[in-house]
């Protein structure tokens, strides 16, 4: 089924890309004044406080994952870029379980452990190709092209066909409005047919000759005597590549953002004790991947909330205002890597959907990261730099499309 998709663009008008980028004042007025608030335009209720978040992200039995209406545009309006039921997981207990295990056998800590040579190998060859005591746009060359050399290695594809992967994925998951749905949709089939008709030879060869790698460990997965066929295999990939690629390289580059323009100090502190980049990671995912949000449809009248709920509304979950609730985090709107709490963020959701690929991007972050800092002595912002003329629209909201950087030896 194709579900409607809600045009969350109008439920706040940002009047600059800017503004939509880092919405902070947006986030604490809601925060403060409109915790629970019905959008007449797009005829959805936006939540925005932590335990309210928590309450729809884990309450299955009154916020459905499964309904008409989604915030997010995934894949393509045909076959080949839906996914196939068996393993949609957007959908609720108990039929997620066998999905999500289905799944979940490509996401292990022993995966994690044979991957991270790999990781780590793409990590070094791109910072080892940075230029010292220069200027370089790090998105272009760091951020932008470090997850889909990971993904790609991760599913076992020829290195020369990684710029291809990033070129799917930029389409696939590209946000559409009303006046430009029809051209986008377009261009998205296109790219699913191409990504499957790639990708389904390699799955049948991997049938016969498995390896280490994403693809063989969901044609060795088994639940309940149910297999992936190759198929399903191709299908659900394009899905977690999406998700692989397109929302690590977000977090990478508003990183490298935040280390200029939130707190210069705070990449010379990392460098000096490299055990302290974890504490960085989730603080950043706290309060720098900005855009995280869901969406649920009532399945029974509640007020659970506060205000009366009735079967059948959709609801929007803000789970990055909720990383800033003050009821929660002391002093939510700075930056502070030694927040005690700042691991209880729900960037990547919370309950029987959470993300099923967070510790691989916790890794990744972490690699580069370290790499980086081991590498550059300091780095410094480019003075000609306007943040509103390097953003473009992405699916997770406004991303850096270029960020020049001063890099020391």
């Amino acid at each position: 089924m194709t579900k409607e998709i809600i045009p969350l663009q109008e439920v706040k008008n940002f009047q600059t890309r800017s503004e939509e980028f880092f919405p902070l004042h947006w986030y604490k007025e809601m925060l403060r004044s409109q915790p629970v608030y019905f959008d007449e335009d797009t005829m959805t209720w936006n939540v925005f406080k932590y335990e309210h978040v928590k309450e729809v992200l884990t309450n299955h039995e009154v916020f459905s994952v499964e309904g008409p209406r989604t915030s997010i545009s995934v894949g393509a309006n045909s076959e080949e870029g839906t996914q196939p039921d068996k393993i949609n997981i957007m959908v609720d207990p108990p039929e997620h379980r066998k999905r999500r295990s289905l799944l979940s056998a490509a996401f292990t800590p022993r995966s994690l452990k044979i991957w991270e040579p790999r990781i780590q190998q793409i990590a070094t060859e791109l910072i080892d190709n940075i230029q010292e005591n220069a200027t370089v746009d790090i998105v272009d060359s760091l951020t932008a092209p470090f997850p889909g050399m990971v993904i790609t290695a991760l599913f076992g594809v020829p290195v020369e066909d990684r710029s291809q992967f990033k070129h799917w994925v930029d389409i696939l998951f590209q946000p559409y409005n009303t006046a430009n749905q029809e051209e986008i949709e377009r261009k998205k089939q296109e790219a699913a047919t191409e990504y499957y008709q790639y990708l389904y030879p390699i799955v049948v060869e991997k049938r016969s000759n498995p390896a280490e790698d994403i693809l063989s460990d969901l044609i060795k997965a088994e639940v309940d005597g149910e297999r992936l066929t190759d198929d399903e295999i191709v299908r659900v990939s394009m899905f977690l590549l999406g998700a692989g690629v397109e929302t690590t390289s977000h977090a990478l580059a508003n990183t490298f953002y935040s280390m200029l323009y939130d707190d210069p100090s705070l990449y010379q502190e990392l460098r000096n004790d490299l055990d302290l980049v974890p504490k960085a990671i989730e603080e950043m995912l706290r309060y720098r991947f900005h855009i995280a949000k869901r969406d649920r449809t009532v399945k029974q009248d509640n007020n659970l909330l506060g205000p009366k709920m009735k079967k059948g509304d959709s609801v929007i979950i803000w789970q990055s205002a909720a990383n800033m609730d003050e009821e929660i985090f002391e002093d939510p709107f700075t930056l502070n890597i030694h927040r005690s709490n700042n691991k209880k963020h729900l960037t990547f959701g919370k309950g029987q959907h959470f993300c099923l690929g967070a510790p691989l991007a916790r890794l990744e972050i972490k690699l580069v990261l370290e790499t980086f800092l081991q590498k550059f002595s300091r780095i410094e912002p480019v003075e000609s730099f306007d943040l509103e003329n390097n953003l473009t629209d992405s699916a997770p909201g406004q991303s850096l499309m270029h960020l020049p950087i001063k890099v020391f030896k």
